[in-house]
């Protein structure tokens, strides 16, 4: 997927044109997440769209539930959520990152005496 230590790094477009990907592919885990949030909430507490969104919206960004769970079924759903959504920001952060630690891993490793 990455060039190796003997290519020459990518080009600065090219990098960039990378780093949108990895955003979008970023954007849509969180996008998607978002998505699964608001219909848990939305079919086990029978929130509004708007208010299943704030909830779900909430407790991606770490913040916590607006309106506290009152049924068994999204108890449980809010729980398993909220685990989820850690393991999300963790992704993301590698998702995001991976092109950025790579590029200057590669910078400080390229070899310049086998250049392709």
């Amino acid at each position: 997927m990455y060039e190796s230590r003997a290519e020459r790094p990518l080009a600065q477009v090219q990098f960039l044109l990378r780093m949108l990907a990895h955003f979008a592919g970023a954007s849509a885990l969180i996008g998607g997440s978002l998505g699964i949030g608001m219909a848990g909430y939305a079919y086990f507490e029978r929130l509004s769209w708007l208010d299943a969104f704030v909830n779900a919206a909430m407790l991606l960004g770490g913040m916590g539930p607006i309106n506290n769970p009152q049924t068994p079924g999204g108890k449980l759903f809010a729980g398993c959520y909220a685990l989820y959504c850690g393991l999300v920001v963790v992704v993301s952060v590698g998702i995001l990152f991976a092109p950025l630690v790579h590029r200057a891993i590669h910078l400080f490793h390229w070899r310049r005496d086998h250049v392709q």
